[in-house]
């Protein structure tokens, strides 16, 4: 195939072919054969762009969704992957994997091949470029932040980061807001919402420890957690009003039961009782109680303020 150009590494008959007969008479009006190029990723940048055009030509003839289609698409997103290790290389600074980066950087070299309209005369590579750091530059905005942070800000952290370095150099020393918000002519209340703003890219661990503490204890153990006795102090003042709606001797083998512990037989021998009827006067006391904290709940949710009721 002439129009095929030779490879530095591999010979051309190796890495590019085509499905078409080797003897016989040319047919000028024959569709032409399929481009196959056996290693995509063997391919020389300089040969991966001639190539690219050939192929581009053969994308807009195939029918979608065919799998000469599917072929084609896929073997230029492997001959231009250097695009995408090009790219993700800028972004080496940040926390994030490499290869999370390649990763998303390839999605925006398929969308550029999607894209993509020769006919206009511009550079594959000039036109897929854009497309895939735009592509990167979406990822650490949107799925990298800690916390979600506006874009603004997002893009004033950047401007802060390079503000801060430059100054840095000039002054011999780290520059203040005052001198911030000059050099990037913004008011100061925004230097320090961007400030703040960068502290949520990136969450620290609740199981490391903090160099202020004597003891490397993680701080996730020194965190506050809810104390289960403020649930009983709420149900205890909940229930004194009732208690002391009751009768005196109610009140009485409550007390026995709940604070002396004391069985229902044994209050019945102190108060002379049957252990039947201290049971029977026991569940009615329990009765009005669980009765008026089952109102008491009702009306605080009636009342717009929420209090329960004295």
């Amino acid at each position: 195939m002439s129009s095929a150009p030779s490879l530095d590494t591999r010979s051309a008959s190796r890495a590019v072919t085509a499905d078409a007969p080797s003897a016989g008479p040319s047919v000028p009006d024959a569709e032409p054969a399929p481009l196959r190029v056996d290693d995509p990723g063997a391919v020389a940048p300089a040969d991966a762009k001639e190539l690219s055009r050939a192929l581009f030509d053969r994308l807009r003839a195939a029918e979608e969704g065919t799998a000469e289609y599917s072929y084609v698409r896929g073997t230029l997103v492997e001959l231009n992957m250097t695009l995408v290790q090009y790219a993700a290389s800028r972004f080496r600074a940040s926390n994030e994997p490499m290869e999370d980066v390649v990763q998303v950087g390839a999605v925006g070299l398929i969308k550029a091949i999607d894209r993509f309209e020769p006919e206009r005369g511009l550079e594959f590579t000039t036109f897929a470029m854009p497309t895939i750091i735009g592509e990167i530059r979406r990822h650490f905005r949107d799925t990298t932040w800690s916390v979600h942070v506006p874009r603004r800000l997002q893009e004033l952290r950047l401007r802060l980061a390079k503000a801060k370095e430059t100054l840095e150099h000039r002054l011999g020393r780290q520059a203040t807001v005052r001198e911030l918000a000059e050099y990037l002519d913004v008011s100061e209340e925004e230097v320090v919402d961007g400030l703040l703003a960068s502290n949520g890219y990136q969450a620290g661990s609740l199981d490391l420890g903090e160099e202020a503490e004597s003891e490397d204890t993680p701080l996730l153990d020194r965190l506050g957690e809810e104390d289960p006795a403020f649930d009983k102090l709420e149900h205890l003042i909940a229930l004194k009003p009732l208690v002391a709606g009751l009768q005196p001797r109610e009140r009485a083998i409550l007390s026995m039961r709940f604070v002396e512990d004391l069985t229902q037989r044994e209050i019945g021998e102190r108060l002379g009782l049957s252990q039947m009827h201290v049971s029977r006067l026991l569940a009615r006391a329990l009765a009005k109680l669980r009765s008026g904290l089952t109102d008491d709940a009702a009306l605080a949710r009636r009342r717009p303020d929420g209090a329960h009721r004295p």
